[in-house]
């Protein structure tokens, strides 16, 4: 796939016409942390000195919590709400106080709240933002708000009993239809005029570093009831409190953070936003709109790439993706055609030998829909103009096929580029020509304009002008770096300098609730190609 003159920034525009969405240059999923040696001279000290002291009362104050929870959720059910009777409200009151003196004891000395909380009546469900840390736990245990959660943290000894005590609404990764159901359940409080408490939801679903908000999630606005924004700060001069896909673990989070003499979180409720008619039939819209908002508050700008995107930018293999790639554009419009990679992937091979027997014939758009077994629609259309380079209304299947195998499985590089030799080897020799490597590589990077020759040579050592996939796959071995010598030596990645993920889980305390059977018009954001 290569970049066109239609897709070359993958921007967005908003409803107001304005372009707003773009590439952030800092990757929100990977956070680093440098030290001076000062800074590391007083971790140490710290380390032997003020942790093991803070871990012992935050623990303890944990446990001393957990009797009073025990006692509290005793007897009640998790599908009727009843009149809270007046030892509950104190049980309440001592939590939120234990809880209090449980973050102090981890260095947050005093916490700044903006604005004002809103009612249950007012804004049942309350959405907050950006999702960086399970530190962001720290407005649920002051309003002892309930949140979404996977229906295994009830399980876990001590924290879980805390857990129900804020009646959560559990997400079962063994039911098949919990994600339908929690909706429901969301809906069913939501609409319960204020008689249960408010509903927490982080809808961007997973931890970025703050440097920008993602796509959110649609599944806390799908209810189509007021929502109350909320906005977390964390304005420390280090920030060890990010934990993100990539960068430092859950326990060092832990450590550096209560390594520090003090720490600072902001907590700001903006008005209530009571969505339109229109976005009460479009939760994207309604998403979209909020997270404008709650990113003008907090001045940082908006990005369309979700988890989902950064992870196939993020994966291992010899051939990284450069910033400017639009496979990421081109991931997103594969899920909104319902191709979903995870299935799509074992039809890779039937949709290349068909790719291969067009012998490189260009296909129209009513070509590409008839091979795709899809109806033209506005996202058919924005698919087919990302792979027509020359604007003439024509587009070669092989691209697609190798875009494809790309997103499906990302670090197997030299599956993808089998794949790809098979559709444009010569039938005779089973050979390709420079020309042919030149256009498998920029379409696996998602580029318009790669220089193959010097790598090409390198592998063509007898000169024959033409190479096997055998001939590419013996040099790939003995230059295992064979991209970044070779095609992209002076590139910026889309990466920081942190080069592979450390872990393939979602970070963050509150799981991604949304559905999965959206329709399409759901799904699809407000959006134009930028010419």
């Amino acid at each position: 796939m290569r970049l066109t003159r239609n897709s070359r920034r993958c921007s967005t525009v908003g409803e107001d016409g304005k372009k707003e969405l773009a590439p952030p240059f800092r990757n929100p999923f990977v956070h680093e942390i440098r030290f001076t040696p000062l800074q590391k001279a007083q971790i140490a000290v710290m380390t032997v000195t003020l942790f093991p002291i803070r871990l012992f009362f935050a623990a303890f104050m944990m446990l001393l919590a957990w009797p009073f929870a025990f006692l509290a959720s005793m007897g009640r059910s998790e599908k009727v709400i009843e009149p809270i009777s007046w030892w509950r409200k104190v049980f309440d009151v001592l939590l939120k106080v234990i809880m209090r003196a449980m973050w102090f004891a981890g260095g947050f000395h005093w916490m700044t709240v903006k604005g004002r909380q809103a009612l249950p009546t007012e804004a049942p469900i309350l959405t907050l933002a950006p999702h960086s840390s399970y530190f962001d736990a720290i407005p649920v245990t002051m309003t002892m708000a309930s949140i979404v959660m996977k229906a295994e943290s009830k399980d876990i000894p001590v924290w879980g009993t805390l857990i129900k005590y804020i009646r959560p609404v559990f997400v079962s990764r063994s039911d098949q239809d919990s994600r339908k159901k929690t909706v429901e359940e969301i809906k069913r409080r939501a609409h319960s005029e204020g008689k249960w408490p408010q509903i927490m939801i982080f809808p961007e679903g997973t931890c970025t570093n703050r440097s920008c908000l993602i796509t959110f999630k649609p599944g806390a606005f799908i209810p189509a009831v007021p929502v109350q924004p909320v906005v977390l700060r964390y304005p420390n001069t280090m920030d060890t409190i990010t934990w993100t896909w990539q960068g430092p673990g859950a326990f060092d989070i832990l450590w550096l953070t209560l390594c520090q003499l003090h720490n600072v979180v902001e907590i700001e409720f903006l008005p209530v936003y009571t969505p339109s008619e229109e976005e009460k039939k479009n939760p994207a819209l309604f998403a979209n709109n909020v997270r404008r908002l709650m990113a003008k508050a907090l001045e940082v700008p908006v990005t369309d790439y979700s988890f989902e995107d950064c992870q196939l930018a993020m994966a291992e293999g010899q051939l990284k993706l450069p910033a400017e790639t639009c496979l990421l554009e081109f991931a997103k419009l594969v899920r909104r055609l319902s191709l979903k990679p995870e299935k799509v992937e074992k039809d890779l091979e039937e949709y290349s030998e068909r790719a291969r027997k067009t012998k490189g014939k260009r296909l129209d758009l009513e070509g590409f829909a008839s091979y795709l077994n899809h109806t033209v629609s506005d996202t058919l259309k924005d698919m087919f103009a990302l792979f027509d380079e020359n604007e003439d209304g024509t587009m070669d299947a092989r691209e697609y096929v190798i875009a494809l195998s790309v997103v499906c499985r990302p670090s197997k590089t030299l599956a993808t580029i089998q794949l790809a030799f098979k559709m444009y080897e010569s039938e005779q020799d089973r050979t390709i020509l420079e020309e042919h490597l030149a256009c498998i590589l920029k379409t696996a990077l998602g580029v318009s304009e790669l220089n193959v020759t010097d790598l090409f040579r390198a592998i063509d050592n007898v000169d024959k002008g033409k190479i096997t996939f055998d001939d590419f796959n013996d040099f790939a071995k003995q230059n295992p770096d064979f991209a970044e010598e070779y095609l992209y030596p002076e590139q910026t990645r889309f990466l920081s300098s942190a080069e592979t993920p450390s872990a393939r889980c979602i970070n963050g305390f509150c799981t991604d609730f949304s559905p999965e059977d959206q329709n399409e018009e759901e799904r699809r954001p407000l959006r134009k190609k930028i010419n």
